[in-house]
């Protein structure tokens, strides 16, 4: 299901690429400056596993992450459906906390160990949308424009890396860019651009 799909940022109706080949987005994001790759996985991760057990199981790879991009801090980020009304209002409020142009003062770097995101990139003109699953690895330069959709109904768990306390908060631009774009159900419809 990992997806890379470009638009112009003036033109979201118009695909330049649209990829699920791991080798091929990662050769058109390293051209941005993104890294994107895989970890094996580790069993399945449910609504029951534990934040701990979640870093235990990968525990060898963020460490050498953590060394090798001078990284200090790993945390546990998830959504799980719940199907109480509660839940309901929790996810679509997270959804919409993300779902505006932000950047960030450090990388943001994260491993989907369950479930399905979208980062939508928005470099050189263009704008990136990497629909992410189980078993990807992001890494986003600081600074770079992006927003994030979880989808109408989250699940995901993933493994989030940060230098500093608070490098997880994003400095919203107020451009109502996301807008415009396709949400990550749209692109995942068989009926999108190929």
């Amino acid at each position: 299901m990992t997806l890379l799909q470009v638009m112009p940022e003036d033109d979201p109706g118009r695909v330049l690429l649209r990829t699920r080949d791991h080798e091929r987005i990662a050769k058109a994001l390293r051209g941005c400056s993104v890294t994107f790759g895989r970890w094996p996985l580790r069993d399945t991760v449910t609504p029951g596993t534990s934040s701990e057990d979640v870093l235990s199981r990968y525990r060898v790879e963020i460490d050498e992450l953590c060394e090798r991009e001078g990284l200090n801090r790993v945390d546990v980020a998830r959504l799980h459906p719940e199907g109480s009304s509660e839940w309901e209002e929790k996810a679509a409020e997270a959804r919409s906390a993300f779902l505006e142009e932000h950047r960030h003062a450090e990388d943001e770097v994260r491993f989907f160990a369950h479930g399905t995101g979208c980062f939508y990139l928005r470099l050189d003109g263009r704008v990136h949308a990497v629909v992410c699953e189980a078993g990807d690895l992001l890494s986003v330069p600081a600074g770079t424009r992006h927003w994030f959709d979880m989808g109408p109904r989250p699940e995901f768990t993933a493994i989030r890396f940060f230098e500093k306390e608070d490098g997880w908060i994003g400095d919203f631009t107020g451009d109502p860019i996301a807008r415009r774009f396709p949400r990550l159900d749209a692109l995942l419809t068989p009926e999108a651009t190929t």
